[in-house]
C-alpha cells in the first residue's frame, strides 16, 4: 500500500497469469481561481434564452402524447 501511496502501480496475479492492476487513484489538482477564470476568459459568451430555445425546437418535452 506504501508503494502505491507514492504512486507505484501493481500487476496482481493468480498462478503468474496476472488478473488485475492495483493503481493509485488520481488526486486532485487544485486550480487557482485566477488561472481557471483567465482560461474561461475567451469562451464565448452564451445567450440563455437562445440556448433554451434551441433546445425547446430540438427536443420534444411533451411526454403526455406519447404511447408506452
Amino acid at each position: 500500500m506504501r508503494g502505491v501511496e507514492r504512486g507505484e502501480s501493481f500487476t496482481i496475479t493468480r498462478n503468474g497469469t496476472p488478473i488485475g492492476r492495483l493503481i493509485p487513484i488520481r488526486r486532485r489538482t487544485f486550480v487557482p481561481r485566477a488561472e481557471a477564470m483567465a482560461a474561461f476568459a475567451t469562451a464565448p459568451v452564451l445567450d440563455d434564452a437562445q440556448f433554451r430555445s434551441d433546445l425547446d425546437a430540438a427536443i420534444d418535452q411533451d411526454l403526455l402524447d406519447r404511447e408506452w
